[in-house]
Order: structure tokens, then C-alpha cells, then sequence
């Protein structure tokens, strides 16, 4: 059975939005020992569910689902070794691997197939202007956790600063 095989630690930017990975996080698919990991990388800026606001009453933006929407943001970043339905369908294994509702996998499954294409395309384009939403590590580096805030506020002033640039 596929699993995740490190734990989700993350810390929050001041966008209210955004949060930063602050270690790798592993997602094996298909079995743990399939050879096939997604691995989302430290630095990596998520959003974690992209669930428009009037919606959030039914899915909100985190959930049991959460480390499953990590790998999916990251899988629709990377966009290099799978494609976009791909991407879809590991998200709808990690949410069977996470326990999540049949009803709420589902939906949000079909969600992402429907509206998923805003996104993906977004990041390509991000991408092709030159955005990085992998936050330098050396930004991000702590050597303890009363450090990480600083840290973290320098780190996203950096991503919106490039985002900002970008937009511009």
C-alpha cells in the first residue's frame, strides 16, 4: 500500500494563505517500496487545498486531506515527470491512504479534474516568468526552532517579493 513516509512539517506565512515546507516531504505511490516517491521539497510554498472561500463550509482548505493536497500542489508545480490527470489520481490515492470520506475524496477529486487546468497553467506560466515557489533554502535554514520564525518572515518576504516581480 502507498504511504507517506515523513511526517508534514510546515510553518505558516504571513500572507494567511501560504505556508512553507521546512523538510522534505515523502509520498510513495502504489506501494512504499514501488520506486516511484514524490518527494515535495524543502522551501516548497503550498496553499494546501485550493478551495474557492464560498466552498469552504463544505472542504475547507485543510483537512484530513491535507498532506495529500501538499503532494498534490507539489505534483502541478513540478509538472515534469507526470502529467495533470496523473497528479489528480495520486491526490485521490493519498486521500484513501489519509482515511478520508468516500464522499469527500470524490468530490474533491472531481473538483481538481474540472478546475485543476487554472492551476496548472498558472504554474506553468509562473514558471516560464521565472517564479520559484521553492523558497532558497539557505533563507529557510534554522538550526532551532527559535530561529524559525525570523526565518520564516524573511522567507516570505523573498516569495512575495519574486511573486510581486513576476506579476509586475
Amino acid at each position: 500500500m502507498s504511504e507517506f513516509t515523513t511526517a508534514l512539517v510546515v510553518s505558516p506565512l504571513s500572507d494567511g494563505k501560504s505556508w512553507v515546507v521546512l523538510d522534505d516531504f515523502k509520498y510513495h505511490v502504489g506501494t512504499e517500496n514501488s520506486g516511484d516517491c514524490v518527494i515535495a521539497s524543502k522551501g516548497f510554498a503550498t496553499d494546501f487545498a485550493s478551495v474557492p472561500r464560498v466552498f469552504w463550509w463544505i472542504i475547507p482548505r485543510w483537512g484530513k486531506y491535507g498532506n495529500a493536497a501538499v503532494i498534490h500542489d507539489w505534483l502541478y508545480w513540478e509538472q515534469v515527470k507526470r502529467d495533470r490527470k496523473e497528479a489528480d489520481l495520486i491526490l485521490l490515492e493519498a486521500m484513501g491512504v489519509l482515511g478520508v470520506s468516500k464522499w469527500k475524496k470524490t468530490l474533491i477529486y472531481h473538483a481538481v479534474r474540472w478546475f485543476g487546468w487554472i492551476a496548472w497553467f498558472r504554474n506553468a506560466a509562473d514558471k516560464d516568468a521565472g517564479f520559484n515557489r521553492v523558497i532558497k533554502a539557505e533563507i529557510i535554514k534554522a538550526t532551532s526552532s527559535s530561529e524559525r520564525p525570523g526565518t520564516i518572515k524573511s522567507a516570505y518576504r523573498y516569495y512575495m517579493k519574486k511573486r510581486d516581480n513576476k506579476e509586475k
